[in-house]
């Protein structure tokens, strides 16, 4: 889960998981991939709500703690909540990401056909298909069946974190 205060400071470190096919590929059948996010816990899971992939307390430390960033100011700082900066709304972004420049792939490992440097690291990546393609199978595609979303806890105007009411606080 990427967050943190910018860009340059992600935090993607701190709240990251992985899960792997027990036999099979995930591209065998569908999947319920879900996420549960209230004021005290986010979860991902897979398939059912009991296996859980990524779990996040967020009741005792607020994230700003657990980023351990010191060389700038909170910007969640007017939040009452532990859970800023999830304590607003937020947009679901479904996507596939392939390469990358932001080191999750090291260069030289691999034989990985682009360079985090590179002013041109996709077409780097797209120029060496010859390297990969075959890799991803004759139908290789993103499918999507369905999206669901439920609030579960909708808020009263009194209940909205203070960051919502007042957009002005955030830096």
């Amino acid at each position: 889960m990427h967050w943190g205060p910018d860009f340059f400071t992600n935090q993607y470190t701190k709240t990251h998981a992985e899960k792997s096919s027990s036999g099979g590929s995930f591209a065998d059948d569908f999947h319920t991939y879900g996420l549960y996010w209230d004021q005290n816990t986010l979860y991902t899971y897979l398939d059912n709500d009991s296996n859980k992939v990524l779990q996040v307390d967020h009741s005792s430390q607020s994230y700003w703690d657990k980023s351990g960033v010191t060389n700038r100011s909170n910007p969640w700082q007017y939040s009452k909540n532990k859970n800023a900066p999830f304590d607003r709304p937020y947009y679901l972004i479904l996507n596939l990401a392939v390469g990358g420049t932001a080191g999750y792939f090291r260069d030289g490992v691999a034989a990985k056909p682009w360079s985090d440097t590179s002013q041109r690291a996709s077409s780097e990546f797209y120029d060496n298909k010859g390297q990969w393609w075959s890799t991803w199978g004759d139908h290789s595609n993103f499918q999507i069946d369905s999206v669901k979303v439920w609030d579960l806890t909708p808020n009263s105007p009194e209940e909205e974190p203070e960051s919502v009411k007042n957009p002005n606080l955030i830096e």
